[in-house]
């Protein structure tokens, strides 16, 4: 099993992604004497939580709510139509940003008929896990990635279909591949990506 060292950059986006204020001596191995670690799976697992929980107060409370009450809309144009962002965008952008700490951690949507390619698989550990979670989307599927010299533990969750507003998006892109989702249908997959040091 690896084990990875939390670096000080990936401590604190883990501190502020999940709002708890653990100390950088509870998650810097470094800072702890005989210390290996914290388990790429559980890093994952957390992030995954956190990634989870934002997306679906963002969808289920906000978009859903405001486009029920006829406040406004999403859109995939939203920044030009003056609407709010789709929920894949919300995860979207909210990646750029934690990429942005410099902690190393990746995470996007991908999916076997995505909307953009920027969304397909990028490897057969990708194309592999969400075969899988379409069969049991109750477990993560995860591996070991290797680009250039370094080492990333991979973890893929399931990406479902938790609203009327993703499914609404999906079936009727025209860009889409798939128009039959149906609510809680795996629709893909969140690929989250750790460095291993």
């Amino acid at each position: 099993m690896h084990r990875i060292t939390v670096s000080r950059n990936a401590a604190v986006l883990l501190i502020l992604v999940c709002g708890i204020w653990w100390g950088p001596s509870a998650l810097s191995a470094k800072e702890r004497p005989g210390s290996t670690g914290i388990p790429p799976e559980k890093v994952a697992a957390y992030i995954y939580a956190v990634i989870k929980a934002d997306r679906t107060v963002y969808t289920t409370e906000i978009v859903n709510r405001l486009q029920e009450k006829g406040v406004t809309t999403a859109s995939e144009h939203w920044e030009q139509e003056n609407t709010l962002m789709l929920p894949a965008q919300f995860l979207h952008h909210s990646s750029k940003l934690a990429a942005e700490s410099g902690s190393g951690i990746r995470y996007r949507l991908i999916s076997l008929w995505p909307i953009y390619r920027r969304n397909a698989p990028a490897s057969d550990l990708e194309r592999n896990a969400l075969e899988s979670l379409r069969k049991n989307p109750d477990r993560p599927v995860t591996g070991i990635v290797t680009s250039g010299r370094k080492q990333y533990f991979q973890a893929i969750y399931p990406d479902l279909a938790i609203s009327p507003a993703c499914i609404a998006c999906h079936n009727g892109h025209r860009l889409s591949s798939k128009r039959d989702f149906k609510l809680n249908d795996v629709m893909g997959g969140i690929a989250i990506t750790i460095p291993l040091e």
